[in-house]
């Protein structure tokens, strides 16, 4: 019996007419086309146990993790905070399986290099964006004195220790699956989406590790999050590091009247917009809300109009003049410190930019732009940044004290994410503040309700 690698794959020979052993039945499946059986490679580990606790002989080729030119030990000795330590030792009790749901600035990634410190097997880590590929691969060359290669972002290099971003990992899998022993999944509530999930389905790693500050999904996805990633083996909050690892904060929500003139335009254009929702009875409650209102709105000449006005009262609402003023008084009280201003869309984040001459980071912005623009403004030579959603998660900018929301959306990881930003302790930083401004008897009001229900705010 012997199994091995095959495209992201696991495989099962045996000899001619030799049976499945029932205690892999759950895993595997006959495969007509090579005469073997076969199960996801993310089943390594659960098929081999099954196989030596069963008595069963067989031979293992799977792992290829070859020659590691160097040493597992760390370049620079780091003693764990509580909470990590916490976290290390629930994950190692664990099996080395699961998720360290920690807040953002706590140390998620020391946490990594230290289980990869321990595992000693080369390690494969998961982004979701070309700014975590860089600044994982510069943290891993400072602990580590073995090989870091990248995977994404125009590289293709693939060493003991590798990071990857999940788009090219589902792409390269099938060949490189097998060579690692540590899988690392950062922000790893991106990873149960049908587009990335097969970046842990198809790796025989039979360690994982999960890092997220907000690992809250639907029941379906979090499931798939388990099965692939294990349980959340440690949650540690926000407010339980509040003033300890993370600096002080406090949340300001500013409702903000609209203009006049836009607010009767805001209105005009909701009723039309609403007119439309109540004639064809759509209900947003329901999971095909949206979809059938965009396909009526798509088909009919009345359609395109409400359509028109949809997008009309939510650009009033997101960006109203009386919100930009507000947004420049916040600026100037705080002119010197940094400061990183959230939008809802591209457009306004680029016409804030415009009218401020301030720098504005969205994903278009090319890669070489945006480690120049972090580089600025953790040397203060930019103070404010303008971002529509690629801060949210992951960065690091320790040096930001202020963040204002200027819109976004009723998600509340994203307010979390954002919240978090500014979180991170830093040398002269007394107090962390996010304002959040709300225009006043819009649709903004029920949107900021919604993101807001998170302990995080209960103060």
């Amino acid at each position: 019996m012997k199994l091995a690698f095959s495209a992201g794959t696991l495989e099962l020979e045996t000899a001619p007419g030799e049976a499945l052993p029932p205690c892999l039945t759950p895993l595997f499946r006959a495969d007509p086309r090579s005469g073997t059986f076969r199960a996801r490679a993310c089943d390594y580990a659960e098929s081999v146990i099954a196989l030596r606790l069963n008595g069963i002989p067989f031979t293992d080729t799977v792992p290829d993790y070859g020659c590691v030119p160097g040493s597992w030990e760390l370049k620079e000795k780091i003693t764990p905070r509580p909470h990590q330590q916490q976290a290390l030792d629930l994950w190692r009790q664990a099996g080395a399986k699961g998720i360290a749901a920690l807040p953002t600035g706590s140390g998620k990634t020391i946490l990594a290099v230290l289980a990869i410190a321990e595992i000693r097997r080369p390690a494969l880590i998961l982004v979701p964006t070309i700014d975590l590929l860089s600044q994982w691969a510069e943290t891993l060359e400072r602990f580590f004195s073995l090989p870091v290669g990248m995977l994404g972002g125009g590289s293709h290099d693939i060493e003991p220790l590798t990071v990857s971003t999940y788009d090219s990992a589902v792409l390269n899998m099938e060949f490189i699956g097998n060579r690692f022993g540590l899988l690392v999944a950062d922000e790893c509530h991106h990873l149960p989406a049908p587009e990335t999930r097969l970046a842990a389905a198809m790796c025989t790693a039979p360690y994982r590790l999960g890092l997220s500050a907000t690992p809250e999904l639907p029941e379906d996805r979090a499931e798939i999050m388990r099965d692939l990633l294990g349980e959340i083996v440690c949650q540690v909050n926000i407010d339980e590091l509040e003033g300890k690892v993370l600096a002080p904060y406090v949340v300001k929500r500013l409702e903000i009247p609209l203009d006049p003139e836009e607010y009767e335009k805001y209105r005009a254009a909701r009723e039309i917009y609403l007119g439309f929702v109540r004639k064809n009875r759509i209900d947003f409650r329901s999971e095909t809300g949206w979809s059938r209102f965009l396909g009526l709105a798509g088909r009919t000449p009345e359609g395109r109009v409400a359509f028109r006005a949809f997008l009309e009262q939510r650009r009033l609402a997101r960006g109203g003049e009386a919100k930009i003023r507000a947004l420049w008084a916040i600026l100037r009280r705080h002119a010197g410190e940094r400061i990183i201003v959230f939008t809802a869309d591209n457009t306004v984040a680029y016409d804030l930019g415009r009218r401020f001459l301030l720098p504005v980071m969205t994903h278009l912005t090319r890669a070489a732009e945006r480690k120049s623009f972090l580089e600025e403004f953790r040397s203060g030579a930019y103070p404010v940044l303008v971002t529509n959603r690629v801060l949210n998660e992951g960065v690091d900018v320790p040096a930001a004290a202020v963040g204002v929301v200027l819109a976004g959306t009723g998600s509340v990881r994203e307010h979390v994410q954002r919240l978090g930003r500014v979180l991170r302790a830093a040398p002269g930083k007394k107090q962390a503040v996010l304002y959040e401004l709300v225009s006043a008897g819009t649709s903004e009001e029920s949107v900021s309700s919604r993101r807001r229900s998170h302990r995080a705010y209960y103060r």
